[in-house]
């Protein structure tokens, strides 16, 4: 099983997507300061994910949610955010494992 993640800051306002197969693990390394992408605004709480099948499906999903139409299904339909957009600065485009 592979994931798609969302997670935020507790404090700031930078939200991550990434993907990986061992949810667990890699939320633990975001919080631990292991990832460099996500290092600076530990701690994080864990937004939402998404199961799937494979590591092509989950990467193919969180590369679509980096997109601009897929910020704004993310920030409206997923974080339940209003205003329908999330500004490119607050995603990071890292690859995860």
């Amino acid at each position: 099983m592979w994931y798609v993640y969302i997670i935020k800051s507790k404090a700031s306002e930078f939200i991550y997507i990434g993907s990986t197969n061992d949810l667990k693990r890699r939320f633990a390394e975001h919080n631990e300061g292991l990832s460099q992408s996500t290092k600076h605004f530990r701690p994080y709480e864990l937004q939402s994910y998404i199961a799937l099948q494979t590591e092509t499906q989950a990467r193919s999903l969180e590369h679509y949610f980096k997109t601009g139409s897929g910020k704004a299904i993310l920030y409206k339909r997923i974080l339940g955010k209003e205003s329908g957009r999330l500004p490119d600065k607050v995603l990071s485009s890292a690859k995860t494992s």
